[in-house]
């Protein structure tokens, strides 16, 4: 039985996601009595950071054509090299594009959103999350192989260095069904499907002008910022932080909601936080019955004090 996990990254640099799919790979592979290995494409960090987490071999896709992201292009890349018969993949937009397509491709059986290692693995069994995070499933694959892909901040990040050896494969995948016109991406922010904490505003802030405030808490906090759809659609941030049913589905250790009224569509995005703390001037705001703690009150009188009261303990 050998245990492959796809090492996810941007422009070379690992992502956290990678960090923590090696890490659950690696409790599979102590589970069966085997080894971990890696498949990464075209990166330019070290191959000892996947060691730390407890990959023992690393191959290493070199392939010119796979500079731009192609679901398919990348399938059949990793199809190339992987021969796996358990394939763990982060549920990264990216990664969770690519899972699919290889599942198809190997008559393997596919279990997403995963929160738990197996609780068996002849036959494979493992935990999901399900309706739209709302409530959990114990799923069985029936096919001699499987792929899963890992709900993001759910296993964590675990150090379990191992001595590892790395190899390099040179590809050429035809990707001639993708052009990429231009390619935008955002510097300086966390990765809001990544981040542990996340604060979030809706229409209760009133105006764009007004966010200072929660991007000061967020930073206090070394959390990322979100927003509602309402808010996105009318241009007030934009949609790269729109989380919900719609937008993202994000799972933070700490969801902090101000100013949004807690509508399913929204639920549906972050209802998987270990923790959600909603601050609403409404006490009637549906939100509140899913949250852990909640605040009655004028955020913009809440948010400022309570910035700085996390500033006077931190000193």
């Amino acid at each position: 039985m050998a245990i492959f996990v796809y090492a996810e990254n941007i422009n070379g640099v690992y992502k956290k996601a990678a960090f923590e799919s090696v890490s659950y790979a690696k409790a599979i592979a102590d589970q069966a009595g085997e080894t971990v290995t890696a498949i990464t494409i075209n990166p330019t960090d070290s191959s000892d950071l996947l060691y730390k987490y407890g990959a023992s071999q690393v191959i290493i896709i070199k392939d010119e054509g796979l500079k731009n992201f192609s679901a398919k292009a990348y399938a059949q890349a990793v199809n190339e090299v992987s021969i796996g018969n358990i394939i763990v993949f982060p549920h990264t937009t990216d990664a969770s594009s690519i899972a699919p397509m290889l599942a198809i491709m190997n008559g393997f059986s596919l279990i997403t959103n995963v929160i738990e290692t197996p609780e068996s693995l002849s036959p494979f069994q493992v935990k999901r999350r399900a309706f739209s995070g709302k409530g959990y499933m114990h799923a069985k694959a029936d096919a001699q192989g499987v792929i899963v892909t890992i709900s993001q901040n759910a296993y964590g990040i675990k150090e379990n260095a191992v001595s590892g050896s790395e190899e390099i494969k040179e590809l050429s995948v035809s990707n001639e069904d993708t052009k990429v016109i231009s390619h935008e991406q955002s510097s300086g922010k966390l990765d809001l499907k990544e981040a542990e904490i996340v604060v979030s505003a809706g229409r209760g802030l009133k105006g764009p002008e007004n966010w200072g405030m929660i991007e000061d808490l967020a930073s206090l906090l070394g959390a990322a910022t979100a927003c509602s759809k309402p808010v996105s659609d009318i241009g007030w941030r934009t949609h790269a932080e729109h989380v919900g049913q719609t937008g993202k589905a994000i799972s933070p250790n700490l969801y902090i909601a101000v100013g949004i009224s807690g509508a399913i569509q929204h639920l549906a995005g972050v209802n998987s936080s270990k923790t959600i703390v909603v601050i609403n001037s409404d006490p009637e705001a549906p939100f509140f019955k899913s949250a852990d703690y909640g605040v009655v009150g004028d955020a913009f009188k809440i948010i400022p004090e309570l910035t700085q009261k996390i500033k006077a303990l931190k000193g």
